[in-house]
């Protein structure tokens, strides 16, 4: 079952997981997006600039050493470099478990998917792979001018309106998707950092023993219904924690009792899943969710 996304006012998104949570998402807007692409692309033109005096100053030895082709063999290793940061680094990140680069980190924005689904490799490489299209592509077509490449007038005037159509597109729709977002079913959303959940899982703890789940019934769930859960916890709504704790205890095998409270299990059920996905990130291994065996 797919999620489904109601458009509120503004930047916020109510959207309905398929585990039937109605969470709040609030969409980062074209400032933010733009900030985090100048962090990473300052960070990306900083490693460039320490590699090349470090190809420099390894050609100049190589000259020495092994002639023009040890200043060829350091030119190659800076291509590739430059090929690996062109291509990867923002598919890297946003496959990591945080899903954003350093620059969309410091803005408080990560990647999602817009299905509410888990992440897919699939979607954040489409999403970046049109990146090349979106930004490499033209600004290498404006910058030819200046290697005197010989292209002709219109061909410049075809960049800018390639630049135009593809660099302003997250500013004409709702959801500020770039093409890649739009091809990849991926959206830029506002994660802004704060203390990782202590307060929460402090006042959980004390709830774990009444409880008392079995490692199967916590096993059911992973680091992704987790963040789920923390999120119903923090809204406290009523209604949406009766909803979750209901069908919690139906997938887990739990009976509840009249007099058990929706909050006090939820509590309860995310103090446990969070000790035990800590537990098993010691021993090296990563539930990301419910589908991850």
């Amino acid at each position: 079952m797919r999620a489904r996304t109601l458009e509120t006012q503004g930047t916020t998104r109510s959207l309905v997981t398929p585990e039937g949570v109605d969470l709040r998402v609030n969409i980062g807007d074209a400032g933010q997006r733009a900030a985090a692409f100048l962090l990473d692309a300052g960070i990306i033109i900083g490693v460039l600039i320490a590699m090349s005096l470090a190809v420099l100053f390894m050609g100049i030895g190589a000259a020495g050493v092994g002639g023009g082709a040890g200043v060829e063999l350091m030119y190659v290793i800076w291509l590739l470099v430059f090929f690996l940061l062109r291509n990867f680094y923002f598919t890297a990140f946003e496959l990591s478990a945080s899903a954003a680069t350093p620059g969309k980190r410091a803005m408080g924005l990560r990647v999602a998917s817009r299905d509410g689904g888990r992440l897919r490799a699939e979607s954040v490489f489409v999403r970046n792979a049109l990146r090349e299209l979106e930004v490499f592509l033209p600004l290498s077509l404006l910058f030819s001018r200046g290697g005197g490449d010989g292209v002709d007038s219109w061909m410049y005037l075809l960049a800018f309106v390639w630049c135009a159509i593809f660099v302003f597109f997250p500013l004409f729709n709702r959801d500020r998707l770039r093409v890649g977002d739009l091809v990849g079913g991926t959206w830029v959303v506002r994660a802004p950092r704060r203390k990782l959940t202590r307060d929460l899982a402090d006042e959980s703890a004390g709830r774990i023993a009444v409880y008392n789940f079995t490692p199967a019934q916590v096993d059911v769930y992973g680091a992704k219904e987790l963040h789920v859960l923390e999120s119903v916890l923090r809204q406290n709504d009523r209604k949406t924690l009766r909803a979750v704790a209901d069908r919690i205890a139906a997938r887990i095998g739990w009976a509840r009792r009249q007099d058990e409270a929706d909050r006090d299990f939820l509590a309860a059920y995310y103090a446990a899943l969070r000790g035990r996905l800590e537990q098993r990130m010691l021993m090296g291994v990563r539930r990301r969710d419910k589908h991850d065996v």
